[in-house]
């Protein structure tokens, strides 16, 4: 089997120019310094350290640029992946997280191989914007107690966590509460200022001098993981036995599933900017490379990050090699200035990480579809609330099943089978239409229309079953038949073999591609015979005609 790989950076000879090659590291520079921020508070958040968050975009953000499928991803750690990476720390600590992502990037890796990339945009959109935002509030929940400066520990669930927020509200610290204030306006106006100079690093940078120089008694980075070491972060192996993949595949498969949907998420948007397009197959297995590489080097799960990709874009980002430099600049930062970051405020990186997750909800799509349609709203709130009751495996489990059951009555209300008379035939003029026409005595026409599926079986049975008279040629219209199913088909064989029984004749007209592949593979085709297949009603009337003879 041909694997239909083409990374991303196959493109760069092609694109490579004195002014790419500047503006793609203007452009990285400006991503990395994006990143830098998001990628320690992303590693605080999912209950790792800094240095792991900054590592994970190092590693992952040069694989997923390089051997990912889009020219203009940027990868790394992203918010998204907070409460389900939070909860295989607290249960199965780091080594099982780092075997989780290893497992997950083998899934993505074999998806993209068998050439799946496409099977993830069949997820609705109403349920995609439903987690996305179940997982902005969790997010946002989850930073309020180092915004407030509380300290406990934290549950697993929402609900939990806002009864915890409140009990302890006596822990509140003004300072701490200060600086997420002054953080959070940062995060929100400066870029009203300019996007020139991003707003996570001024909120960091303005919130570190203000507690440097009021000595304020707050938590930062250094007082709570320790002074950050530059330097290699050595071989980290992670453990792979049968009973460590079995306890955590569950979780693989949630961390396989969300980073492939965010990673083609972001690189459709990237698509939309730039009138390019990528090749979800390869983004995937770019995906799964980086998810498999990383944990050797300390990180955890990466995909691609939809914010920092936009900002590559409008940085000027020619080739992947921006998201080389974007790695380069993090790499600098780690081997000469990590423990600069010690004097951050964790509250500073809370609002930043707030930021984020009012960014990420999707609060506009909830009244489009409470104005648009009903169902999908039902969808999209349903996956919403049990991704913050629960967990993000149950909203996006019960979601699908909602959605998919709404899909099947939608397409059970458009798949009709009906009498069909000159009288009643909407078909215009011409060989398609019954309309002026002459029905021989002893023929019966039916028309189908829509799919033929086992939810539209009961009604063919039901028409079928109606009809009182003792036809001797029954006609079967089939022009607007796009597709058939097992059990239509079945269900169609059951009454052909009555019929022929009763020593009906069954004609077929105007059958489409999908239907008469079906019919002829089963058999059903050959066993009728292929006279039997009329063009149009013209050609089945005058067939009718002669076996009526």
């Amino acid at each position: 089997m041909r694997i239909p790989y083409r990374p991303a950076l196959l493109s760069i000879p092609s694109t490579l120019t004195r002014e790419s090659l500047l503006a793609d590291i203007g452009s990285g520079v400006t991503v990395g310094i994006i990143a830098l921020p998001l990628a320690i508070g992303f590693g605080i958040a999912s209950g790792v350290s800094p240095m792991q968050g900054l590592w994970t975009a190092i590693i992952a953000g040069l694989i997923i640029s390089m051997f990912g499928g889009s020219r203009f991803q940027i990868g790394g750690p992203t918010g998204a992946f907070i409460p389900i990476l939070s909860g295989v720390v607290a249960a199965h600590g780091y080594a099982g997280l780092a075997t989780a992502t290893v497992m997950a990037g083998v899934l993505l890796t074999i998806m993209g191989i068998f050439k799946l990339g496409l099977l993830l945009r069949y997820i609705p959109f109403p349920v995609i914007a439903g987690f996305t935002s179940g997982i902005a509030v969790i997010i946002f929940l989850g930073q309020l107690p180092q915004l407030l400066g509380q300290h406990f520990d934290r549950p697993a669930h929402a609900p939990e966590l806002i009864m915890e927020i409140i009990r302890h509200l006596s822990q509140c610290r003004w300072q701490t509460i200060v600086i997420g204030i002054i953080g959070l306006a940062i995060t929100f106006l400066w870029p009203k200022v300019t996007y020139k100079i991003p707003a996570a690093i001024v909120a960091v940078a303005g919130t570190t001098i203000v507690a440097t120089l009021f000595h304020w008694d707050v938590a930062t980075i250094g007082t709570q993981f320790g002074s950050l070491k530059g330097g290699w972060p050595g071989w980290h192996l992670p453990s792979l036995s049968l009973g460590d993949m079995r306890v955590l595949a569950g979780s693989a498969l949630t961390i396989a599933a969300l980073g492939g949907i965010e990673s083609l998420l972001s690189a459709a948007v990237a698509d939309g900017m730039t009138d390019s397009k990528h090749d979800s197959n390869s983004e995937l297995i770019g995906q799964g490379l980086a998810n498999i590489v990383a944990p050797f080097f300390g990180g955890f799960a990466a995909t691609g990050a939809i914010a920092r990709t936009a900002a590559n874009i409008r940085g000027g980002a020619k080739s992947p090699l921006s998201g080389a430099v974007h790695s380069v600049v993090l790499l600098i930062f780690v081997l000469f200035a990590a423990p600069l970051a010690g004097d951050i405020p964790l509250a500073a990186l809370a609002a930043v990480l707030i930021g984020v997750a009012v960014r990420m909800a999707e609060w506009h799509t909830f009244a489009e579809l409470w104005h648009s349609s009903l169902p999908d709203f039902a969808v999209c709130m349903t996956a919403f609330l049990l991704t913050v009751v629960f967990d993000l495996t149950v909203g996006v489990s019960v979601g699908l099943v909602i959605a998919v059951v709404l899909f099947v009555k939608r397409m059970e209300d458009v798949a009709n089978v009906h009498l069909l008379t000159p009288e009643s035939d909407s078909e215009p003029d011409g060989s398609n239409s019954l309309r002026g026409k002459t029905v021989p005595e002893g023929v019966v026409l039916f028309r189908f229309e829509g799919p033929l599926f086992f939810a539209a079986v009961e009604k063919l049975e039901v028409a079928l079953r109606t009809h009182t008279g003792k036809p001797k040629v029954v006609i079967f219209r089939m022009r607007h038949v796009p597709s058939i199913d097992a059990t239509a088909l079945h269900s169609l064989e059951v009454t052909m073999e009555k019929m022929s029984r009763d020593g009906v004749h069954v004609i077929f007209t105007a059958v489409q591609p999908q239907p008469m592949n079906v019919l002829v593979k089963s058999g059903v085709a050959d066993k009728l015979g292929r006279a039997h297949f009329c063009d149009n009603i013209d050609l089945a009337l005058a067939f009718s005609q002669r076996l009526l003879a």
